[in-house]
């Protein structure tokens, strides 16, 4: 039986070995775009606008070629996936995770590093969770941000696994790492292991 063929649309080059890696063990075969002009668009934006939006449908349009199930890899283009209609179903990566931490209920610690993604990432998490089944509280990582855009994945990575332990100190439910380039910070973690958008939208994908 063929692999289902997943194109994966990233805004950040450094993000396609986080998805390779966790498609490990998933009979899937993943393409990768990558478009940063998006992502530091909506940067210098602050936010989505309409060429942005326009940019980013075409782009997962082209996609789409040759792709049974797209992915929309960056959690601050996220919305537009979900009123894009395609060839293919579409699904953007932050959806994925919210639903699968939220389906543990309790209260669920939603940790970023990019303040941009602050809004459409929260939206959705309090949308998820809207029939009351999980607290969500956000959390950004003061300063880890600027130190990835450094490139230093040795201390942005150490940031994040000292967030994750101590929201679950704290008491958290569940973490869950709101942008895919947080991912490799599990491996640093030395409290309950968070939830990732590579492996949770994957599954998905997987699934669907």
């Amino acid at each position: 039986m063929p692999r289902k063929r997943i194109a994966c649309l990233h805004t950040a080059a450094s993000n396609v070995a986080h998805f390779d890696a966790a498609a490990d063990g998933l009979e899937l075969e993943l393409k990768h775009i990558v478009r940063a002009d998006l992502l530091l668009a909506a940067e210098k934006a602050g936010g989505l606008t309409d060429a942005i939006t326009g940019g980013t449908v075409a782009a997962l349009v082209a996609a789409a070629a040759d792709a049974d199930f797209v992915l929309l890899a960056c959690s601050t283009l996220g919305p537009i996936a979900d009123g894009f209609k395609g060839a293919v179903p579409t699904l953007r990566i932050d959806r994925a995770l919210a639903e699968a931490a939220i389906g543990r209920g309790g209260r669920v610690v939603v940790l970023y590093t990019f303040p941009g993604t602050a809004q459409a990432t929260g939206d959705l998490f309090r949308e998820v969770a809207a029939n009351g089944r999980a607290e969500i509280d956000m959390q950004l990582v003061a300063g880890a941000w600027d130190i990835f855009k450094a490139g230093d994945q040795a201390r942005y990575g150490a940031l994040i696994a000292g967030a994750s332990d101590q929201a679950h100190r704290d008491g958290a439910t569940s973490v869950a790492f709101a942008q895919a380039s947080m991912a490799p910070a599990t491996t640093l973690c030395r409290g309950p292991q968070p939830l990732t958008s590579p492996r949770a939208s994957l599954l998905a994908a997987a699934a669907g």
